[in-house]
């Protein structure tokens, strides 16, 4: 174990701990026989049972293969096939240990080289001869450098099964050696000082497998913990009792192996809390800040597992601050293992009083991360806030709800759901269910949520947000559907009076009812989210099927008697009307005939003819014509019913249109308003009805047609009018190429349609040139969308007797719809290429960055071309396209991703070219570059150099890590300003919801200043230096950490220094996590010794009778506690030696 634990042990608050009920209670004269071999034949261990005894044996300690595809031979290969049962695994294992304790652990030890994805093995004479140090250090020469791959990130079930295996095989182990074998002082204190010595390394595989191994052998050792304290707990109330007993019936014997126990137990809490306090220090306050995303979110992960089993003594602000910390990570993965550990805590309500300090403390970042970039982070955010809501509602105040409640409209409907589910709590559920049922009954409605309802449509008009209910709806479907498929309470609130103690609902309000009502209606129908949340109609599943089935019943029952009221009420007002009329799309229609409910159905029919002739808006008339296209389906028996109601309506229209054409053409210039707008009302209605409804026997494009040619040549036709006659006729064209094509037409028909089509189109031809914008529109639109109907296409498909129907424009028609592209929308044409670009970008990454280089090619082309050899770089043009040039070379505007698009990238850079052919001039290049940066350190080198410090340095996940300067473990390619020495400059950056620091020094400088001494100045990184990881490294002069930890009084305000020195603790939102966190052993054991030692230990409460072991703990979360935590800029890390980080 390390010296630090040891000579800490003095520093350390002895606290009692827990054990398992399981533990056996004989067993308390066991720690005399600690670590000491077991005589008796040990059981074959698992390398032999699975080979036949010889085939598993082993050479200098070494487990011997079996080939490929034989059985497992190695500790490795067992957990990962996965074939055996891991508890009988250990059991194995356990028994060699026995036997021979050193054998055992030299497999245990392979086991966890092995499962990082070193080839490498260590021999029996490694283990009894070498320090931790040089081992890993030999091992880390045994990586394969041509795979970043190891086991834990390996793709496939098999490796994913191993992730678990290897997780179960700690926890399992750990359980059982719970009772002797981890109080050996042998097994535990290898274990720990290898894996803290594996965490340490420069090597991601030994650091991501060590961490995760470390992390699950403390959730093993906290659960043994919590086992001790509650089997403690029991021996001192047994004690207790046997005590209290009268002299005569107190049993001595039994009070003295009380006490034995009591003893042993606190003997065994000890040393589990010297082992957790190993792991935490040595490996947890370290890797929880890694370079590697994975890993830190492991740390986060285990720590809220810590919490949540054993709260007493590990949910407080010591450890609550990591996670609190960790909620400003960059990575989106570790930030949402922060929000689920601290879900885990908030689900159980008993522990909210511990919390509340950190609720306080760290509410606002919660909020704040409900809006964050990655949305499975916002998702969660917004869900942890809602279970702060519900274990407290004072903890949010009512801006914290506001922000939530907006969310409820977004585009992603995991976010709009969950931000639902906060709603419902906060507003729309029922405090009191059986109060408000029996107010309900006294006020004579039929259900309580009236109050509800009201609310809801209070905070839809405040969201000021009326075109999007259905997304309103579709957020609140899976939390508050009993709310939203009270329809008999809708219909209650809009057509009954209100009851003494209702308000009256405004206007505004019945509208924003009504359309919450028909948007409910379409949710409980369609049984899928609107459009624009969600990938497509996905298939339903048996129960959803049938609820949607039962849901449709149940609207069609009850809005079938009161839609006609509804509308009789409303017919008046155009915007309800309209939303009224979207109902019957959902019904189902059978129920009609199956009812017996055809006098509903008139009474709607009616209604509809009525609201017909009292509307001419579009939306009215066009949602009255797509309810008569929905009940005159021909699979319904309804259909003749309303088919002869629809004929009715439309000969009575046409009629009214046909007199008053006649009348407006006869009148000419001398019509009054009454003529036009006779004309204009009739031919609207009937625009609408020949969109849906073929009405080509009532012939409307005859008086169409003659209306716009009495307007091009009288030219005085009101616009509106011409716009409608065009729309009218484009639609009645469009119905007889239907009958044609469905038909077998004959020749006379071909002709009759072909002079129809000619005519039309030579009408819109002149109407290009009309003065009224409207009508000009009108007709390139329907100009373009005939002449793609009549295109060649059209005899496609085994229809070339319609070749005679083929219209092909001639030169002039071309040139005067390009012309009215250049005047009308030139100004979107932009748009129109960015969208291109962006499809094109979606596509293929590579042949968009080659399209835009030979675009820019071409340019440069002609620009050569007009301006001559010599190129005028003052020019508007010169100076147009070279920021054009930049606009497309910037990868920002590709969306390049760096890992995935890397080619791309090469192709737009020209990087591919350079490499692919050998340029004799490009060293001579290079070596006049670095002269003239060294000779002119000027601002303008400044992304040169920054460019090539990124070719210098790794990455991962974002997060760099040196591999260049053996002093810095910074890599930041920022450069210092001209003379000036940077100290500890911070830079904060914002990238999406995430704010870091990250700390520059002297060092930093070292690897720009090689650049600008020329390339023969670099040097390849050395091997590595790996740190001593054993107990006995020296503490630094406490002296000369007293004068590192002095604040600097030229460093800037924010800095680090200032965070430390000038600020609690807790004042700033953040605790800075920084690029690169790879720190040396001998840091970490300098930082566990000086900074770590108040605030570090684990410190396990004490049991239920005996309270005066507790001590008193500072408040970490007090803005006045000066605590200089693992904030402070570490101390530097080693070379790297260039294996896979």
């Amino acid at each position: 174990r390390d010296s630090s634990n040891e000579s800490g042990a003095a520093d350390t608050v002895s606290l009692s701990v827990s054990v398992s009920e399981l533990e056996d209670p004989t067993d308390t004269k066991g720690k005399k026989k600690r670590g000491r071999p077991a005589n008796k034949k040990p059981r074959k261990s698992p390398a032999e049972k699975a080979t036949g005894g010889a085939k598993g044996r082993k050479a200098n300690g070494v487990p011997q293969t079996n080939g490929e595809g034989g059985d497992p031979v190695t500790l490795f290969e067992v957990v990962r096939m996965g074939k055996s049962a891991m508890q009988s695994v250990v059991d194995d294992w356990i028994e060699s240990y026995k036997q021979d304790r050193d054998i055992a652990l030299l497999d245990l030890i392979n086991f966890f080289i092995q499962c990082s994805g070193c080839k490498g093995t260590v021999r029996i004479e490694m283990f009894r001869n070498m320090q931790n140090a040089e081992i890993i250090r030999k091992m880390t020469e045994e990586f394969d450098e041509d795979s970043g791959d190891y086991p834990l990130t390996m793709p496939g079930p098999l490796w994913k099964k191993f992730r678990y295996n290897f997780c179960e095989f700690i926890c399992v182990l750990i359980r059982q050696c719970q009772y002797s074998i981890i109080y050996d002082e042998y097994l535990m204190d290898t274990v720990i000082s290898l894996l803290t010595g594996l965490s340490d390394s420069q090597v991601r595989a030994f650091r991501h497998t060590s961490t995760l191994a470390a992390m699950k052998l403390m959730t093993a050792l906290v659960n043994v913990a919590l086992n001790l304290s509650i089997h403690q707990d029991n021996t001192q109330r047994q004690y207790e009792a046997e005590r209290n007993k009268m002299a005569g019936k107190r049993a001595n014997e039994k009070l003295e192996l009380l006490l034995q126990k009591r003893k042993e137990l606190q003997e065994n809490q000890d040393e589990i809390e010297n082992m957790m306090n190993s792991i935490f220090k040595g490996i947890f306050v370290h890797r929880y800040r890694d370079a590697i995303a994975e890993i830190r979110a492991i740390c986060i992960e285990e720590i809220g597992v810590w919490m949540k089993m054993y709260s007493d003594a590990f949910l407080n602000d010591s450890y609550l601050k990591y996670v609190g910390w960790t909620l400003h990570d960059r990575q989106g993965e570790v930030r949402l293992k922060c929000l689920k550990a601290l879900q885990n805590l908030y689900t159980n309500r008993e522990l909210f009083p511990k919390l509340e300090l950190f609720t306080n403390r760290f509410k606002d970042r919660i909020v704040s991360m409900t809006l964050d970039k990655e949305y499975d982070v916002a998702v969660e955010a917004i869900r942890l806030i809602t279970l702060i809501l519900q274990g407290s509602e004072d903890a949010l105040s009512n801006e914290d709800c506001e922000n939530v409640y907006h969310l409820v409209y977004s585009a992603h409907r995991p976010v709009a759901v969950a931000a639902g589910e906060f709603l419902h709590r906060k507003l729309f559920s029922r405090h009191d269910p059986q109060a408000e049922e029996e107010l309900a009954k006294r006020r004579g409605r039929s259900s309580p949520n009236g109050n509800l309802l009201r609310m809801l449509v209070l905070f839809f008009l405040e969201s000021e947000l009326h075109e999007h209910a259905a997304y309103l709806v579709d957020s609140l479907w899976e939390s508050s559907q009993e709310l939203l498929k009270d329809w008999e309470c809708m219909t209650e609130l809009l057509l009954e009076e209100p009851v003494q103690g209702e308000e009256v609902l405004s206007d505004r309000q019945e509208s924003s009812l009504i359309e919450v009502m028909v948007c409910t209606i379409r949710q409980a129908a369609e049984a899928h989210p609107p459009v624009g949340r969600g990938t497509g109609k996905r298939v339903l599943t048996a129960k959803e099927r049938k609820t949607q089935i039962d849901d449709k019943n149940k609207l069609t029952e009850h809005f079938i008697m009161a839609l006609p009221m509804l509308l009789s009420k409303y017919q008046a007002d155009s915007e309800k009307v309209a939303n009224l009329l979207q109902i019957p799309m959902f019904f189902d229609l059978d129920v009609y005939s199956a009812g017996r409910m055809e006098k509903h159905l008139d009474a709607l029919l009616k209604q509809i003819r009525l609201v017909v002739e009292k509307h001419i808006e579009t939306d009215v008339l066009e949602a009255c014509s797509k309810t008569y296209s929905i009940l005159c389906s021909e699979e319904y028996t309804i259909m003749n019913r309303v088919d002869i109601a629809r004929s009715q309506l439309i000969d009575e229209i046409t009629d009214r249109f046909t007199h008053s054409v006649e009348d407006l053409l006869q009148e000419a210039e001398e019509a009054d308003d009454d003529d036009i707008y006779n004309v204009l009302s009739t031919l609207k209605r009937l625009t609408a009805f020949h969109n849906a409804h073929d009405l080509t026997r009532w012939d409307l494009f005859g008086s169409c047609y003659r209306l716009l040619k009495a307007g091009i040549e009288q030219g005085a036709m009101p616009e509106q009018i011409a716009v409608q006659a065009l729309q009218c006729s484009h639609y009645s064209i469009l119905w007889q190429l239907v009958k044609i094509t469905e038909g077998t037409p004959s020749k006379e028909d071909l002709v009759a349609l072909r002079r129809v089509v000619k005519s039309f189109l030579a009408v819109c031809q002149q109407c290009l040139s009309n003065v009224n914008t409207p009508v000009k529109e009108q007709a390139f639109m329907l100009l373009c969308d005939l002449l793609m109907v009549f295109s060649h296409q059209l005899v496609s498909g085994g229809r070339e007797g319609l070749e005679a129907l083929v219209f092909n424009p001639d030169s002039t028609l071309q040139n005067e719809l390009l012309t009215f592209i250049l005047d009308h929308y030139y100004n979107d044409y932009g748009d129109i290429i960015k969208e291109t670009l962006s499809k094109t970008r979606q596509s293929d990454k590579i042949l968009c960055a080659k399209t835009l280089i030979l675009s820019l090619q071409q340019l440069f082309n002609e620009l050569h071309q007009d301006q001559g050899p010599t190129l005028d770089r003052t020019s508007h043009t010169r100076q147009r396209h070279q920021g054009v040039g930049r606009q497309t070379h910037t990868p920002t505007h590709l969306h390049l991703d760096q890992i995935k698009t890397r080619e791309a990238v090469a192709t737009l850079d020209g990087i591919e070219f350079a490499f692919k052919y050998q340029n004799p001039h490009v060293p001579a290049l290079c070596k006049f570059m670095s002269e003239s940066m060294s000779e002119r350190r000027e601002d303008v080198w400044l992304p040169l150099i920054s460019y090539r410090n990124s070719l210098l340095t790794g990455g991962e996940d974002g997060d760099r890590m040196s591999v260049t300067s053996g002093a810095s473990s910074k890599t930041s390619s920022i450069r210092s300003k001209k003379g000036r020495t940077p100290i500890h400059k911070s830079k904060r950056i914002e990238g999406g919801s995430v704010s870091h620091t990250e700390t520059y020094t002297e060092e930093e400088s070292s690897v720009e200043a090689s650049w600008l001494r020329g390339n023969d100045s670099l040097q390849t990184p050395g091997a590595l230096t790996t740190p001593q990881l054993t107990s006995t490294v020296l503490r630094e002069n406490p002296r000369q950490a007293a004068d590192t930890h002095l604040p600097d009084h030229d460093s800037e305000p924010g800095s680090e220094n200032d965070y430390v020195h000038n600020r609690g603790l807790m004042e700033d939102d953040a605790e800075p996590i920084f690029e690169d966190v790879m720190m040396s052993s001998r840091g970490q054991l300098e930082d566990m010794n000086e900074e770590f030692e108040d605030t570090m230990v684990i410190d396990l409460p004490p049991s239920r009778n005996r309270r005066e072991r507790a001590e008193l703990r500072p408040d970490f979360f007090d803005s006045a506690a000066m605590i200089e935590d693992e904030s402070v800029s570490r101390t530097h890390t080693q070379p790297c030696s260039g294996k896979p980080v």
